[in-house]
């Protein structure tokens, strides 16, 4: 099947302006780099999550994919067109297929505008519908996200958090879009409503067909919804597999580790013991050779010296760990 989205060594960097805070000299420049050579495919209609602790790179890759921070480098295919080498007019055009869902409901919707006019924004710009047919259309649109007809009249503030990213919801399938990113959609959210907005979007999968890119740093969050993981760490993919397969080997120790540190869904399930040691270094200082190895129990000096490349294990599972083999004991798997 030919991929609806191609990511092809994507790299994100950030000039820093050093001070004493950092112990770097005043004015002298580092560089962050929050995306390091990236690269992903992610096919028509699949739900596609991307995992990892915060910092890892997970937001800066899904605003990319949508060009709402340009890349230092690197390619995003839109169904074999580049995204990044779009002029102005048909990047707004294909923005209309390429829609997300924001992670904080609070923040990213307009105080000053009513739901309707929210809404009525989109379709305006987008100039899909005016007057009469953008009000039939925003109805159609709330009542896709479960919100009745009166709701176009109130303001954001009327409304709880797991409402505010229905509406959010609502706002990236005005444009009928075929991929929505989807930023952490229920951690700014109650946990009693959160299974209600990943039930929801799952709805919406199967009715409209879209392809969902879900981004999270809870691994129980996508466990039963993804069809594809692929787990982040320091602005890299450490491991791409099936979800299914992921969950049941994971070949890369940080995997291994967020599994560990998932809630179990069985209290009497055996617990994975690999649990993640310390603190994610500085993206302003990635470690020599593999950036996970301060932290990792598998680590050798070989992993110290050199970073691994992401190697095809077959099946479509990569991994980017030289101890894979190791890691992958199906009896150390996370219950």
């Amino acid at each position: 099947m030919t991929p609806l989205i191609e990511v092809r060594g994507l790299t994100m960097r950030y000039p820093i302006q050093g001070g004493f805070m950092d112990g770097v000299l005043p004015g002298r420049r580092r560089t962050l780099t929050a995306l390091d050579g990236v690269d992903l495919d992610i096919a028509p209609g699949e739900i596609f999550s991307l995992v990892g602790e915060s910092g890892s790179g997970k937001t800066t890759l899904g605003r990319a994919l949508l060009r709402l921070v340009e890349p230092t480098s690197g390619e995003v295919r839109f169904r074999g067109e580049d995204v990044l080498s779009m002029g102005p007019a048909r990047l707004r055009a294909a923005r209309r297929d390429l829609q997300m869902v924001f992670q904080d409901p609070w923040s990213s919707l307009n105080p000053r505008l009513t739901v309707g006019q929210i809404l009525g924004e989109v379709l305006h710009v987008h100039d899909i519908a005016r007057g009469a047919a953008a009000k039939a259309r925003v109805r159609e649109l709330l009542d896709l996200v479960g919100l009745p007809p009166e709701a176009a009249d109130r303001y954001p503030r009327h409304f709880s958090g797991g409402q505010r990213q229905r509406i959010g919801i609502a706002r990236a399938l005005a444009v009928d879009p075929e991929i929505i990113v989807a930023d952490e959609p229920v951690s700014a959210v109650d946990v009693s409503v959160q299974a209600q907005i990943m039930n929801l979007l799952l709805d919406l999968r199967e009715r409209l067909g879209l392809t969902l890119l879900m981004i999270a740093h809870d691994l129980s969050v996508v466990r039963y919804v993804s069809d594809r993981v692929a787990v982040m760490y320091l602005g890299r993919i450490v491991e791409n597999a099936p979800a299914a397969e992921i969950f049941a080997n994971p070949r890369h120790p940080y995997t291994r580790g967020l599994m560990a540190a998932a809630p179990r869904t069985r209290p009497n399930a055996r617990r994975d013991s690999a649990a993640i040691i310390g603190e994610p270094p500085s993206p302003l200082s990635p470690p020599p050779g593999c950036a996970f190895n301060p932290r990792c129990g598998f680590a050798d000096n070989g992993c110290r010296e050199r970073p691994p490349p992401l190697e095809d294990l077959g099946g479509t599972h990569q991994v980017r760990c030289f101890k894979h083999a190791s890691v992958g004991d199906p009896a150390l798997a996370s219950s």
